[in-house]
């Protein structure tokens, strides 16, 4: 006799008032799989999922595990029945170690001591059999971001998880970082565990799942066999019609230097330093992109040159004349003065989640005359300001009065894209593009970009997706260790090359002029 799926969704319902997150969505997975979902952002995968965990619990519809009712009302619940979820976002307190991170929640009672050292021999246990190296000792907050994501994996896997979920599991790994984890999750299936991969990449999804389901609007179009099935067929599958997977752009013509960065440094509290020595240019109608493992000084550089953290040594000019980022230039006067920033982290540092989709919209640029005199803003006019913005970008609901942190994490991007892209910038600061965003909202977001670039505009692009950064740039600078190891056109290197250089490792083809 067949073994049961270890998950029966079944007639899953549930609203958030006017919106209609999972319409009665059906969705089996078999035990000892990989298994995929996917849809665009706003499809109601993270509603699904949440549910399943027990964030949320749905309207109507039931829940099986393991051919068993099972009723989940909180994550409690959901790990007692032996489900562990890895967010996109991960739920760690940055000044705990590793071990007191794991313990949450399993604090072994008052004898803290004895559940720590239990705690601290499954971690080391597990980080061993599955080759994931972590410190037990470390803070968190003193981690690189992949190795945040293994303390993640392995906080739900010390639990006891035999179902594990991940949300866009890949979106701060690199490609060695992303082959490693794929072999984790076949051998976690072949030892008889469930994996749920929620996420947008679908070469991703081709290499590693069994089988993938696809929403749409709510609702769940279809499950199919990942062998049967492409990319393409994918994609038409998520956004209804057919959709563009490469980024379609004409040569650059660069013009006249916009940003200069010269000798940039920026040390920690510790002396060392994060940024070293670097200096680059970017021009007039062209991206720039930066490449590198995450934590190899990026976030410090986008961060010097949009004021918020001031270097140690070296100097900024746009224009020509020399900018003091972090001291007299603080992120609001650079920005008067043309230069915007699309932060990594559109959740700490691009967004204020309890406030409507209006007041994020015009964050920083409150003091515009247009709406009104500050501190007294003209509402009417914010609210117009952003239903022309989100008809521009096609941010979904249209609704300026919603709460932002109600908007899915693709729509939240584009109001944040929308607010920097339409103040006209001279230079434009973009971290991570498309972090955690659909196939339809990418095509979009690289569209907007391009046509940025075509205006004459300049762009400093980082992400820690390499086939992205190879796509849109015209040049691309590659960063280890705080520094710049190397310089390329993408029509002259490959992944291997890049790889090289990712390591601190000089490749073989010739470095390009500014």
């Amino acid at each position: 006799m067949p073994s049961p799926p270890a998950i029966q969704m079944t007639g899953i319902d549930k609203r958030f008032g006017a919106v209609h997150a999972n319409v009665a969505v059906d969705m089996t997975v078999m035990k000892g799989t990989v298994h995929g979902l996917i849809g665009e952002n706003g499809a109601g995968k993270s509603t699904l999922m949440s549910i399943l965990y027990g964030f949320y619990h749905a309207d109507a519809g039931a829940i099986a595990i393991e051919g068993k009712p099972s009723r989940i009302r909180t994550p409690a619940d959901a790990i007692h029945s032996g489900i562990g979820m890895v967010h996109q976002h991960f739920m760690l307190v940055e000044t705990f170690t590793v071990v007191e991170n794991v313990m949450l929640g399993a604090e072994g009672g008052v004898f803290t001591a004895s559940g720590a050292s239990a705690i601290r021999a499954k971690l080391q246990a597990l980080s061993y059999s599955y080759g994931m190296d972590v410190n037990p000792d470390a803070v968190a907050g003193d981690l690189a971001v992949g190795e945040l994501q293994r303390v993640e994996i392995l906080k739900a896997l010390v639990k006891g998880a035999d179902i594990l979920i991940l949300d866009e599991p890949t979106a701060v790994l690199t490609p060695t970082e992303v082959e490693k984890l794929f072999v984790l999750l076949r051998r976690l299936a072949s030892e008889g565990k469930t994996v749920i991969i929620v996420t947008h990449k679908l070469k991703e999804i081709m290499a590693v799942t069994d089988r993938v389901s696809v929403m749409r609007r709510g609702e769940m179009v279809g499950t199919v066999e990942t062998a049967s099935t492409s990319p393409s067929d994918l994609a038409e599958m998520m956004v209804g019609r057919r959709v563009v997977l490469t980024v379609d752009k004409g040569p650059a013509e660069p013009g006249r230097p916009v940003l200069e960065v010269r000798g940039l440094t920026v040390r920690d509290g510790r002396g060392t330093a994060r940024l070293d020595d670097v200096s680059f240019t970017v021009r007039a109608g062209e991206i720039v992109g930066i490449a590198g493992v995450s934590g190899n000084g990026q976030s410090e550089l986008l961060e010097a040159i949009a004021g918020i953290r001031k270097p140690t040594f070296g100097e900024v000019l746009l224009e020509g004349a020399r900018l003091d980022p972090g001291g007299a230039d603080d992120p609001l006067a650079l920005r008067h003065k043309g230069l915007r920033h699309v932060p990594e982290d559109r959740h700490r540092m691009g967004l204020v989640k309890p406030f409507d989709a209006a007041e994020s919209a015009i964050l920083g640029c409150a003091d515009e005359d247009r709406f009104g005199r500050w501190p007294f803003l003209d509402r009417d006019a914010v609210m117009a300001d952003c239903a022309a913005k989100m008809q521009a970008f096609d941010v979904r609901p249209a609704d300026p009065t919603l709460r932002t942190a109600l908007f899915s994490g693709g729509n939240q991007q584009k109001i944040v894209l929308a607010r920097e892209i339409e103040r006209d910038p001279k230079v434009l600061l973009v971290g991570q593009p498309t972090r955690g965003v659909d196939i339809g909202a990418i095509e979009f977001i690289h569209k907007r970009l391009i046509a940025l670039r075509d205006a004459g505009k300049a762009i400093l692009l980082i992400s820690t997706e390499l086939d992205e950064v190879l796509a849109l740039s015209d040049r691309v600078l590659v960063m280890c260790g705080g520094r710049i190891t190397g310089e390329r056109r993408p029509e002259d290197t490959n992944e291997q090359d890049m790889g090289l250089l990712m390591a601190g490792v000089s490749g073989d083809a010739p470095q390009v002029a500014a």
